[in-house]
């Protein structure tokens, strides 16, 4: 009997975080939080008194069932070199065990309070946990990947609030939600429990109409007309090419040919990440020839590639003239890790070591991140795996039109990890009140309005371009003037309603 008990200490908390995960995209559905929250904190509550050790692993295997289920694809990106292969199997359950480490100290720091099946429960539990995905977005360089508030990213009549409280406020109030049916065990009467439950789906039903009053508004917005087109080019080209090392004059070609340039017609062309993989922008000077008989003066190209500075390789965003000629560029300043650069890499490399892309010398990050003027419209850029983190888009207080986000997608292969990359660009449109532009290659490319609605998209399995002759501007939001201060003013209001419940419960 003890040996059972002591197997559902392992296996309770990892499926009910398993079936957590599928509350995020491209499955959502988030009623499944409504069902496994409440479960873990009432498992939680029956378990914690044994020990601290217990109480760790209560968070931790539950973190673990959640990321494994929904970070598989990471080991995807081992797969396109040899010496990566064998780091398959470590990956897949070293990242989620790690990851889950984090939800491990949330219900570590929970035991050292008096947990009862009490309301303040609830409030402890959301701000622990809530607390620490905002460290885990931080920490290390952060990775506020599938946070719990994801679940709601196909509903965006919910989502409206976090122009006002962002995803880490929205995140909080999500973890408080999806515990509140928790509520129909505790030691309540009957009338009190038809209390919460009903002020929780008032709450849920008030945010989703404000939303939707929203939503509905923007709709009756004049529509800013451009004297010029801005093509998105998504052309999935083969993520192997990285280590082909192909024809380059005939992938250049493959380019123009996708973006049907008319030369008679002033156009932005945007080309994603990774598009020219062996290309250096030193080097592409010398395919100026192609650029110049396919585009015009009245073109301009902006398109991701690596560039040499000081000896420094980085990944950046340029935009050129048809002579490419460059008249804006930036340097990427969030670098993702393993991928872009190799942490203690002059270790590390001893035993063979590099990043996973292709070469070895990581990259370096850019410090600045400036607005680029093109035809009198500002955009914001991002590069790729940038677009994940909130509250840091824009590093001046200077307005934009556009939020500009290129991507290669490729190395998450044919998983989730497309569609959930794409999410991350939704809540930023929301969040700081802008028209968002995504152009990735072997991923979605898309053209996201103010309320994070998709004007039109193109999926990560087909190629061609999405047309963007005219948009909705917003004023800018609170969270945006803001940030995630926002969120630590919601973790005071909730400490001192703890702190208010738990001294009259034990009145």
């Amino acid at each position: 009997m003890l040996l059972k008990h002591k197997i559902l200490i392992y296996i309770i908390p990892f499926i009910l975080g398993f079936i957590s995960s599928f509350s995020l995209p491209p499955y959502s559905f988030f009623f499944i939080n409504f069902i496994t929250f409440p479960s873990l904190l009432i498992f939680y509550i029956s378990n914690y008194k044994k020990g601290k050790w217990i109480s760790f692993k209560i968070g931790w295997l539950f973190g673990f069932g959640y990321f494994i289920s929904n970070l598989y694809w990471i080991t995807n990106s081992l797969t396109f070199e040899e010496n990566f292969k064998p780091l398959i199997p470590i990956a897949l359950i070293l990242i989620p065990l790690f990851l889950g480490i984090f939800y491990g100290i949330s219900t570590f720091a929970c035991s050292f309070f008096s947990l009862s099946k009490k309301f303040s429960s609830i409030l402890i539990f959301s701000i622990f946990f809530s607390s620490i995905e905002f460290v885990r977005s931080f920490i290390l360089g952060g990775f506020p990947w599938n946070l719990i508030a994801f679940a709601w990213t196909d509903y965006l009549n919910f989502l409206q609030i976090i122009s006002i409280i962002g995803t880490y406020s929205f995140n909080l109030l999500s973890v408080t939600f999806f515990l509140i049916p928790a509520v129909i065990l505790f030691n309540y009467k009957k009338i009190e429990k038809l209390f919460f439950l009903a002020f929780t789906i008032i709450i849920l039903i008030t945010n989703f109409f404000y939303g939707s009053q929203v939503i509905k508004n923007n709709d009756k917005v004049n529509e800013i007309n451009l004297d010029f087109s801005i093509k998105i080019i998504s052309p999935k080209i083969d993520i192997n090419r990285f280590f082909e090392y192909e024809n380059s004059d005939s992938i250049i070609l493959e380019l123009i040919k996708l973006s049907e340039p008319n030369n008679l017609k002033k156009s932005i062309f945007i080309f994603p990440e990774g598009a020219l993989s062996n290309i250096y922008l030193e080097d592409l000077k010398n395919y100026s020839y192609i650029f110049s008989e396919y585009y015009s003066d009245q073109h301009k190209i902006i398109i991701g590639i690596n560039s040499i500075e000081n000896k420094k390789i980085f990944n950046s965003l340029v935009v050129l003239d048809n002579n490419l000629n460059i008249l804006e560029k930036y340097n990427k300043n969030k670098l993702v890790p393993f991928g872009e650069f190799l942490p203690f890499e002059n270790f590390f490399s001893k035993f063979g070591l590099k990043k996973i892309t292709q070469g070895y010398n990581s990259f370096s990050s850019g410090n600045k991140r400036d607005i680029i003027n093109i035809n009198n419209i500002n955009f914001i850029p991002l590069i790729c795996y940038e677009i994940i983190y909130s509250g840091k888009i824009s590093k001046t207080d200077d307005d934009f039109d556009f939020i500009l986000n290129i991507s290669e997608d490729g190395w998450f292969g044919d998983s989730v990890g497309p569609y959930q990359h794409f999410s991350h660009s939704i809540f930023r449109s929301i969040e700081e009140g802008k028209n968002l532009i995504r152009s990735g290659n072997n991923g979605i490319s898309a053209f996201i309005n103010t309320r994070g609605q998709i004007i039109n998209q193109i999926k990560s399995t087909e190629r061609g371009f999405i047309e963007v002759k005219s948009f909705k501007k917003r004023k800018k939001t609170l969270f945006s003037s803001f940030g995630n201060k926002i969120f630590f003013y919601f973790l005071l209001f909730y400490t001192s309603l703890f702190f208010f419940l738990k001294n009259r419960e034990n009145k």
